[in-house]
């Protein structure tokens, strides 16, 4: 990717840091607004395609919140922003716009790449982070601001925000992190494969076409693929169609060369007895020199697994996990890396298990 001088505004946070800033911001705003005083919305700055959006949709939508959208760079005049004109009695008076939302709760109304704006509207726009009103309408009760916008100073077609527009906000700025990627794409059921790739790979997702956003969109696309090397060519066109040739270029010589070498993690843990386990991973383990790479991508594959389940773990799980910690073969780097992300689970049985004798050597070493 073309380095660029870039200038963001705000601490840059990865996606877990994000969404509990964006919690804490939301209660302090509410709090504000309930002692009838002015909120501060919130800006995420960010690279395109990274999931600025994506994360404010979520958030909305896990703390049953309403939410409202708009793309201001989509507004051709005024009247988009500020709504219609028209005759109340002897005053003229602006109707509210359609986006606008009129139910009173608790509510995210989002203004994504607002510095693609142009200079007008969004001179219109800071009298609505100011006080959550335009001319003769304003945000019903409950409802907060938050903002997402490129960053000035490279390739991005945006207008720069001046410091009065700027102080009206509070700011951060979001980047990308695999792992953490990696937890929501196992959540939303991405491609596993596609996963893999991210976390053997992570280098190879910024680029000028290559980003979270688009590599979804690829993921997606090979989905119904069960055989990527079979129909190789296939999935070269649907990479070309959304990707930098760089990345598809990545993606195939990982599905040619690794790909099959990396085994569910599923089928790891539910290995039947310790032959089947060991079979299983063999092929990473013998190969001289060990693929770290790989085995690194499997371990943190296992810790997603194991984050994810609902209930209680059955007892081959856990004894398969046990047997990935204590297996000499693998580096200890990769095991110990393993227990101590499964030490940051809520999860009884994974706080039980860490405390047998010989794991908690394992950690002490």
């Amino acid at each position: 990717m073309t380095a660029y001088d870039y200038t963001y505004y705000g601490t840059k946070v990865k996606a877990g840091a994000l969404i509990e800033f964006l919690e804490y911001m939301y209660d302090i705003n509410a709090r504000v607004a309930g002692e009838g005083k002015l909120q501060t919305p919130v800006c995420i700055w960010g690279l395109h395609g990274i999931g600025k959006t994506e994360i404010v949709r979520d958030l909305a939508k896990r703390k049953g919140y309403g939410f409202a959208y708009i793309a201001p760079a989509q507004f051709e005049e005024m009247g988009d922003l500020l709504g219609m004109p028209a005759i109340d009695g002897d005053q003229t008076v602006f109707r509210a716009p359609d986006w606008v939302p009129r139910k009173e709760q608790a509510g995210i109304l989002l203004i994504d790449d607002v510095n693609r704006a142009d200079d007008r509207i969004l001179r219109g726009i800071m009298q609505l982070l100011q006080n959550y009103e335009l001319v003769s309408w304003r945000l019903p009760k409950g409802w907060q601001i938050i903002l997402t916008a490129n960053p000035d100073g490279g390739d991005y077609s945006v207008t720069p925000l001046d410091d009065a527009m700027l102080t009206r906000m509070m700011h951060i700025t979001l980047t990308f992190d695999a792992r953490e990627w990696a937890r929501w794409a196992q959540a939303e059921g991405i491609d596993p494969r596609g996963i893999d790739f991210v976390l053997t790979y992570p280098e190879m997702v910024q680029g000028k076409r290559t980003t979270p956003r688009t590599l979804v969109q690829f993921f997606h696309a090979i989905a119904p693929i069960k055989d990527l090397v079979k129909q190789i060519g296939l999935v070269k066109i649907l990479g070309d169609s959304c990707l930098d040739e760089e990345t598809v270029a990545a993606f195939i010589s990982f599905a040619q060369e690794s790909l099959h070498k990396i085994p569910d993690p599923e089928k790891i843990l539910e290995a039947h007895n310790e032959d089947d386990f060991r079979e299983q991973l063999s092929p990473l383990i013998q190969e001289n020199p060990v693929r770290v790479d790989l085995l690194s991508t499997l371990a943190y594959r296992l810790f997603t697994f194991a984050a994810d389940r609902k209930g209680d773990t059955p007892v081959v799980i856990l004894q398969n996990m046990k047997r990935w910690l204590l297996w000499e073969d693998i580096p200890a780097d990769l095991r110990i890396g393993l227990a101590r992300n499964l030490a940051t689970l809520p999860q009884k049985d994974w706080q039980t298990l860490l405390q047998d004798p010989d794991l908690i050597m394992l950690l002490l070493g």
